[in-house]
Protein backbone atom coordinates (compact mmCIF):
# COMPACT_ATOMS: atom_id res chain seq x y z
CA UNK A 1 0.00 0.00 0.00
CA UNK A 2 2.77 2.41 0.89
CA UNK A 3 4.60 1.50 -2.33
CA UNK A 4 1.51 2.24 -4.45
CA UNK A 5 1.05 5.57 -2.69
CA UNK A 6 4.68 6.45 -3.33
CA UNK A 7 4.38 5.58 -7.01
CA UNK A 8 1.26 7.70 -7.32
CA UNK A 9 2.99 10.58 -5.59
CA UNK A 10 5.93 10.35 -8.01
CA UNK A 11 3.57 10.36 -10.99
CA UNK A 12 1.75 13.42 -9.63
CA UNK A 13 5.06 15.25 -9.09
CA UNK A 14 6.22 14.43 -12.62
CA UNK A 15 2.93 15.61 -14.12
CA UNK A 16 3.07 18.81 -12.08
CA UNK A 17 6.65 19.33 -13.24
CA UNK A 18 5.63 19.01 -16.89
CA UNK A 19 2.70 21.36 -16.29
CA UNK A 20 4.91 23.95 -14.61
CA UNK A 21 7.55 23.64 -17.32
CA UNK A 22 4.92 24.04 -20.04
CA UNK A 23 3.36 27.06 -18.38
CA UNK A 24 6.54 29.09 -17.76
CA UNK A 25 8.64 30.80 -20.42
CA UNK A 26 11.22 33.57 -20.53
CA UNK A 27 11.63 36.44 -22.95
CA UNK A 28 15.17 37.58 -23.71
CA UNK A 29 15.96 41.29 -23.79
CA UNK A 30 16.68 41.08 -27.55
CA UNK A 31 13.33 39.35 -28.18
CA UNK A 32 9.62 40.00 -28.10
CA UNK A 33 7.02 37.25 -27.81
CA UNK A 34 3.51 36.58 -29.03
CA UNK A 35 1.31 34.16 -27.12
CA UNK A 36 -1.04 32.24 -29.41
CA UNK A 37 -3.83 29.86 -28.52
CA UNK A 38 -4.51 27.28 -31.20
CA UNK A 39 -2.94 29.70 -33.71
CA UNK A 40 -5.01 32.62 -32.51
CA UNK A 41 -2.92 35.54 -31.08
CA UNK A 42 -3.70 36.38 -27.47
CA UNK A 43 -1.13 38.85 -26.17
CA UNK A 44 2.18 40.48 -27.00
CA UNK A 45 5.06 40.53 -24.54
CA UNK A 46 7.71 43.17 -25.25
CA UNK A 47 9.46 43.33 -21.88
CA UNK A 48 12.10 40.75 -20.96
CA UNK A 49 11.51 38.45 -18.00
CA UNK A 50 9.58 35.42 -16.74
CA UNK A 51 6.03 34.88 -18.05
CA UNK A 52 3.25 32.31 -17.89
CA UNK A 53 0.93 30.61 -20.37
CA UNK A 54 -1.61 27.83 -20.37
CA UNK A 55 0.25 24.59 -21.03
CA UNK A 56 -0.78 22.41 -23.96
CA UNK A 57 -3.21 25.08 -25.10
CA UNK A 58 -1.13 28.16 -25.64
CA UNK A 59 2.19 28.48 -27.46
CA UNK A 60 4.81 31.22 -27.76
CA UNK A 61 6.22 32.69 -30.97
CA UNK A 62 9.42 34.73 -30.59
CA UNK A 63 10.46 37.69 -32.75
CA UNK A 64 13.78 39.47 -32.78
CA UNK A 65 13.93 43.09 -31.60
CA UNK A 66 17.23 43.74 -33.34
CA UNK A 67 17.75 45.09 -36.83
CA UNK A 68 17.37 42.34 -39.41
CA UNK A 69 18.49 42.17 -43.00
CA UNK A 70 16.90 41.14 -46.25
CA UNK A 71 19.10 40.64 -49.32
CA UNK A 72 16.86 41.19 -52.31
CA UNK A 73 17.35 39.31 -55.53
CA UNK A 74 19.12 41.30 -58.29
CA UNK A 75 16.51 43.08 -60.37
CA UNK A 76 16.76 44.32 -63.95
CA UNK A 77 15.58 47.92 -64.32
CA UNK A 78 15.13 50.13 -67.38
CA UNK A 79 16.71 53.59 -67.05
CA UNK A 80 15.52 56.86 -68.55
CA UNK A 81 17.97 56.49 -71.45
CA UNK A 82 16.58 53.03 -72.24
CA UNK A 83 19.51 51.13 -70.77
CA UNK A 84 19.05 47.91 -68.86
CA UNK A 85 20.81 47.65 -65.51
CA UNK A 86 20.99 44.86 -62.94
CA UNK A 87 20.57 46.35 -59.45
CA UNK A 88 21.51 44.32 -56.37
CA UNK A 89 20.16 45.80 -53.13
CA UNK A 90 19.54 45.00 -49.47
CA UNK A 91 17.09 46.22 -46.81
CA UNK A 92 17.56 46.62 -43.07
CA UNK A 93 14.36 46.47 -41.02
CA UNK A 94 13.04 46.03 -37.46
CA UNK A 95 9.87 44.26 -36.30
CA UNK A 96 7.81 46.91 -34.50
CA UNK A 97 4.39 45.24 -34.35
CA UNK A 98 4.73 41.49 -33.67
CA UNK A 99 0.97 40.94 -33.81
CA UNK A 100 0.56 42.57 -37.22
CA UNK A 101 3.74 40.88 -38.44
CA UNK A 102 2.39 37.48 -37.37
CA UNK A 103 -1.02 38.11 -38.91
CA UNK A 104 0.35 39.27 -42.29
CA UNK A 105 3.52 37.28 -42.99
CA UNK A 106 3.87 34.87 -40.02
CA UNK A 107 7.69 34.74 -40.18
CA UNK A 108 10.77 36.09 -41.96
CA UNK A 109 10.36 33.67 -44.86
CA UNK A 110 6.85 35.00 -45.47
CA UNK A 111 8.16 38.55 -45.20
CA UNK A 112 10.65 37.91 -48.01
CA UNK A 113 7.81 36.92 -50.31
CA UNK A 114 5.92 40.14 -49.50
CA UNK A 115 8.78 42.64 -49.23
CA UNK A 116 10.97 41.54 -52.17
CA UNK A 117 8.37 42.54 -54.84
CA UNK A 118 7.97 45.91 -53.12
CA UNK A 119 11.73 46.46 -53.27
CA UNK A 120 11.79 45.57 -56.97
CA UNK A 121 8.88 47.89 -57.80
CA UNK A 122 10.39 50.76 -55.80
CA UNK A 123 13.74 50.36 -57.56
CA UNK A 124 12.12 50.29 -61.00
CA UNK A 125 10.03 53.36 -60.23
CA UNK A 126 12.92 55.40 -58.82
CA UNK A 127 15.75 54.35 -61.14
CA UNK A 128 13.53 54.62 -64.21
CA UNK A 129 13.82 58.39 -63.85
CA UNK A 130 17.66 58.37 -63.93
CA UNK A 131 20.10 57.61 -66.70
CA UNK A 132 22.55 54.71 -66.53
CA UNK A 133 25.60 56.89 -65.90
CA UNK A 134 24.05 58.52 -62.82
CA UNK A 135 23.05 55.16 -61.36
CA UNK A 136 26.37 53.45 -61.93
CA UNK A 137 28.43 56.43 -60.74
CA UNK A 138 26.54 56.54 -57.43
CA UNK A 139 24.77 59.86 -58.07
CA UNK A 140 21.43 58.55 -56.83
CA UNK A 141 20.62 59.93 -53.32
CA UNK A 142 17.22 61.35 -54.36
CA UNK A 143 16.28 58.04 -55.98
CA UNK A 144 17.28 56.09 -52.86
CA UNK A 145 15.17 58.44 -50.72
CA UNK A 146 12.21 57.71 -52.97
CA UNK A 147 12.81 53.97 -52.64
CA UNK A 148 13.08 54.32 -48.85
CA UNK A 149 9.79 56.23 -48.56
CA UNK A 150 8.00 53.75 -50.79
CA UNK A 151 9.20 50.79 -48.74
CA UNK A 152 8.40 52.55 -45.48
CA UNK A 153 4.76 52.91 -46.50
CA UNK A 154 4.50 49.23 -47.44
CA UNK A 155 6.42 48.13 -44.35
CA UNK A 156 3.93 49.69 -41.92
CA UNK A 157 1.24 47.38 -43.23
CA UNK A 158 3.49 44.40 -42.45
CA UNK A 159 4.32 45.37 -38.87
CA UNK A 160 7.94 46.34 -39.58
CA UNK A 161 9.98 49.52 -39.84
CA UNK A 162 12.47 49.93 -42.69
CA UNK A 163 15.71 51.29 -41.21
CA UNK A 164 17.81 51.51 -44.35
CA UNK A 165 17.91 50.44 -47.98
CA UNK A 166 21.12 50.39 -50.01
CA UNK A 167 22.34 49.34 -53.44
CA UNK A 168 25.25 46.90 -53.31
CA UNK A 169 25.90 46.83 -57.02
CA UNK A 170 24.46 48.41 -60.15
CA UNK A 171 25.85 47.24 -63.45
CA UNK A 172 24.90 46.25 -66.96
CA UNK A 173 23.74 42.67 -67.66
CA UNK A 174 26.47 40.15 -68.36
CA UNK A 175 26.00 40.19 -72.14
CA UNK A 176 26.12 43.98 -72.29
CA UNK A 177 28.98 44.11 -69.80
CA UNK A 178 31.00 41.73 -71.93
CA UNK A 179 30.34 43.83 -75.04
CA UNK A 180 31.33 47.01 -73.19
CA UNK A 181 34.40 45.28 -71.83
CA UNK A 182 35.44 44.14 -75.30
CA UNK A 183 34.91 47.64 -76.67
CA UNK A 184 36.95 49.14 -73.84
CA UNK A 185 39.62 46.49 -74.36
CA UNK A 186 39.76 47.31 -78.08
CA UNK A 187 40.02 51.01 -77.31
CA UNK A 188 42.77 50.45 -74.76
CA UNK A 189 44.57 48.19 -77.24
CA UNK A 190 44.34 50.89 -79.91
CA UNK A 191 45.73 53.48 -77.52
CA UNK A 192 48.49 51.10 -76.50
CA UNK A 193 49.40 50.50 -80.15
CA UNK A 194 49.48 54.25 -80.78
CA UNK A 195 51.66 54.81 -77.74
CA UNK A 196 53.89 51.93 -78.75
CA UNK A 197 54.22 53.29 -82.32
CA UNK A 198 54.99 56.77 -81.00
CA UNK A 199 57.56 55.35 -78.64
CA UNK A 200 59.12 53.28 -81.42
CA UNK A 201 59.31 56.35 -83.68
CA UNK A 202 60.87 58.40 -80.88
CA UNK A 203 63.32 55.60 -80.15
CA UNK A 204 64.34 55.41 -83.80
CA UNK A 205 64.79 59.19 -83.90
CA UNK A 206 66.90 59.13 -80.74
CA UNK A 207 68.88 56.14 -82.03
CA UNK A 208 69.52 57.87 -85.38
CA UNK A 209 70.62 61.05 -83.63
CA UNK A 210 72.90 59.08 -81.33
CA UNK A 211 74.36 57.22 -84.32
CA UNK A 212 74.96 60.52 -86.12
CA UNK A 213 76.66 62.00 -83.08
CA UNK A 214 78.73 58.82 -82.72
CA UNK A 215 79.84 59.05 -86.35
CA UNK A 216 80.72 62.72 -85.91
CA UNK A 217 82.64 62.04 -82.72
CA UNK A 218 84.50 59.11 -84.26
CA UNK A 219 85.38 61.15 -87.35
CA UNK A 220 86.55 64.05 -85.21
CA UNK A 221 88.55 61.70 -83.00
CA UNK A 222 90.04 59.99 -86.04
CA UNK A 223 90.97 63.36 -87.54
CA UNK A 224 92.62 64.49 -84.32
CA UNK A 225 94.41 61.13 -83.97
CA UNK A 226 95.73 61.36 -87.53
CA UNK A 227 96.94 64.88 -86.84
CA UNK A 228 98.63 63.77 -83.64
CA UNK A 229 100.08 60.70 -85.36
CA UNK A 230 101.43 62.87 -88.18
CA UNK A 231 102.91 65.30 -85.71
CA UNK A 232 104.45 62.38 -83.81
CA UNK A 233 105.89 60.85 -86.97
CA UNK A 234 107.30 64.21 -87.96
CA UNK A 235 108.80 64.66 -84.52
CA UNK A 236 110.25 61.15 -84.64
CA UNK A 237 111.73 61.76 -88.09
CA UNK A 238 113.20 65.03 -86.91
CA UNK A 239 114.73 63.39 -83.86
CA UNK A 240 116.14 60.54 -85.95
CA UNK A 241 117.48 62.97 -88.52
CA UNK A 242 119.07 65.08 -85.82
CA UNK A 243 120.60 62.01 -84.19
CA UNK A 244 121.88 60.71 -87.52
CA UNK A 245 123.46 64.03 -88.34
CA UNK A 246 125.32 64.04 -85.05
CA UNK A 247 126.75 60.50 -85.39
CA UNK A 248 126.28 58.97 -88.84
CA UNK A 249 128.24 55.82 -87.93
CA UNK A 250 126.00 55.04 -84.95
CA UNK A 251 122.91 55.61 -87.07
CA UNK A 252 124.35 53.27 -89.70
CA UNK A 253 125.02 50.67 -86.95
CA UNK A 254 121.47 51.06 -85.53
CA UNK A 255 119.90 50.61 -88.95
CA UNK A 256 122.00 47.52 -89.58
CA UNK A 257 120.81 45.98 -86.31
CA UNK A 258 117.22 46.62 -87.31
CA UNK A 259 117.90 44.93 -90.63
CA UNK A 260 119.46 41.91 -88.85
CA UNK A 261 116.44 41.69 -86.51
CA UNK A 262 113.92 41.67 -89.35
CA UNK A 263 115.91 39.40 -91.67
CA UNK A 264 116.98 36.79 -89.11
CA UNK A 265 113.89 36.63 -86.86
CA UNK A 266 112.58 33.33 -88.38
CA UNK A 267 114.41 30.10 -87.44
CA UNK A 268 113.91 28.67 -90.93
CA UNK A 269 115.17 31.76 -92.74
CA UNK A 270 117.70 31.02 -95.46
CA UNK A 271 119.78 33.83 -96.97
CA UNK A 272 122.27 33.42 -99.84
CA UNK A 273 124.80 36.26 -99.64
CA UNK A 274 128.49 36.66 -100.28
CA UNK A 275 130.57 36.43 -97.09
CA UNK A 276 132.27 39.67 -97.91
CA UNK A 277 128.94 41.41 -98.48
CA UNK A 278 128.57 44.81 -96.92
CA UNK A 279 125.49 43.46 -95.08
CA UNK A 280 127.75 41.49 -92.70
CA UNK A 281 130.37 44.09 -92.11
CA UNK A 282 129.41 44.54 -88.41
CA UNK A 283 129.85 40.81 -87.73
CA UNK A 284 133.61 40.86 -88.47
CA UNK A 285 134.28 44.53 -87.97
CA UNK A 286 132.34 46.08 -85.08
CA UNK A 287 133.71 49.48 -86.02
CA UNK A 288 131.86 49.17 -89.30
CA UNK A 289 134.63 50.49 -91.50
CA UNK A 290 134.09 49.64 -95.16
CA UNK A 291 135.96 46.60 -96.42
CA UNK A 292 138.76 47.08 -98.87
CA UNK A 293 138.78 45.21 -102.09
CA UNK A 294 141.68 42.86 -102.96
CA UNK A 295 143.05 45.43 -105.36
CA UNK A 296 143.11 48.01 -102.54
CA UNK A 297 144.88 45.62 -100.25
Amino acid sequence: MNRSLLTLLVIVVVVLGFIVKGSVFTVHQAQQALVVQFGDPRRVISEPGLNFKIPLIQDVVYFDKRILGLDAQPEEVLTSDQRRLVVDSFVRYRITNPLLFYQTVRNEFGLRGRLAPSVANALRGAFGKLDAVSIISGDRPSAMQQVFRSLQENAQRLGIEVVDVRVKRADFPDAISQAIFRRMQTERQREANEQRATGFELAERIRAEAERQRTVLLAEARRKSEILRGEGDAERTRIFAEAASRDPQFYDFYRSLQAYSKALQQSDTTMVLSPDSDFFRYFENPAGTPRRSPAQR
